[in-house]
């Protein structure tokens, strides 16, 4: 089973880092791209069935507010495909 994982940044906080993509994606040629947002993706390969699904779940929720996202300034989304 696999964990996916996406952290970007709260809409309130600004993203300096995106930009700075912004602005490089402008100065090559597309001055159409209005907003970049940049954040972080994880695949995490997990062993385990169906039933270990909601401790897993648990764990990994805790893992993403605790390591893996700033809760401050960031939001994290976990999904998940077998």
């Amino acid at each position: 089973m696999k964990a996916r994982v996406t952290v970007m940044p709260k809409q309130s906080v600004l993203d300096p880092q995106g930009v700075a993509v912004r602005d490089a994606i402008h100065h090559l040629g597309l001055p159409a791209a209005s907003a970049v947002r940049v954040g972080k993706y994880l695949e995490i390969e997990l062993q385990g069935d169906a039933s270990d699904r909601p401790s897993l779940e648990a764990k990994l929720h805790t893992l993403c507010r605790d390591l893996l996202s700033n809760p401050v300034i960031e939001d994290y989304r976990l999904e998940w495909s077998e």
